[in-house]
């Protein structure tokens, strides 16, 4: 029954955005933060757009479960609509920042395209789970904790090139911490009637999105829509 009662409570999670938020700043402090400060900051209007609307959402990440804590449920709901405007952002954001940074000639530019992409199907699978049970506390909860789990790669992978070891053994040593991190959390949900599905299912997915990266599986479809894509006028 303790193990029964030991819930992963969405209350309590604001500690881990905050967390999070630190991990993203320093991660990508040498290649944007710290480039306001010694004057080299040359960003396009695409890369500002991207981290103010993904600091964004995890600056709700934090303030909903405090607000649950405080007991300030009306006001969580309320706050919580404001995901619903920053979720296409986000989408939009990414498309608009992948699509400026890639030409039509470069080499596996498929491969290219599908880190960004795969990032946004497993956010997109993760909130659409914690809103179609958002009524469903442990379920919805666990939805909302993955969104935030899907900002730990990159940022990690930057963070232990930076500061580790170069690429490609950062790249490694990244999945392995984030499979240990969703390994974790399914061995300590193992126990629960409600939501114990979440954490597998985005390890899953990770999985088979890893084995087409690291493997450099090309796909004829995504080949196709990456030329396509890049081929498009957005940017």
């Amino acid at each position: 029954m303790k193990l029964l009662n030991q819930k992963l409570r969405f209350a309590n999670s604001g500690y881990y955005f905050i967390g999070l938020f630190g991990l993203v700043l320093l991660g990508f402090w040498p290649s944007y933060f710290a480039k306001f400060f010694n004057g080299t900051a040359d960003f396009t209007f695409y890369f500002h757009f991207h981290v103010i609307i993904l600091c964004l959402w995890i600056f709700v990440l934090i303030l909903q479960p405090v607000l649950i804590r405080k007991k300030k449920l009306t006001l969580h709901r309320l706050i919580g609509k404001l995901f619903y405007f920053l979720f296409p952002l986000i989408f939009i954001s990414v498309i608009l920042l992948t699509h400026s940074r890639n030409t039509i000639d470069q080499k596996n530019l498929d491969l290219r395209l599908f880190a960004p992409f795969k990032d946004l199907v497993i956010l997109g699978i993760a909130y659409f789970i914690a809103i179609r049970y958002r009524h469903t506390v442990d379920i919805h909860a666990r939805g909302m904790i993955a969104t935030g789990i899907v900002f730990i790669e990159p940022a990690l992978v930057r963070l232990i090139r930076n500061v580790l070891i170069p690429m490609p053994a950062a790249y490694w040593c990244a999945v392995v911490i984030l499979y240990l991190l969703l390994i974790g959390l399914i061995i300590r949900e193992r126990n629960q009637k409600k939501g114990r599905w979440v954490f597998p299912l985005i390890l899953g997915l990770y999985v088979i999105a890893h084995i087409i990266t690291i493997w450099h599986i090309h796909i004829g479809a995504w080949q196709s829509f990456s030329k396509w894509f890049v081929s498009l006028p957005l940017t």
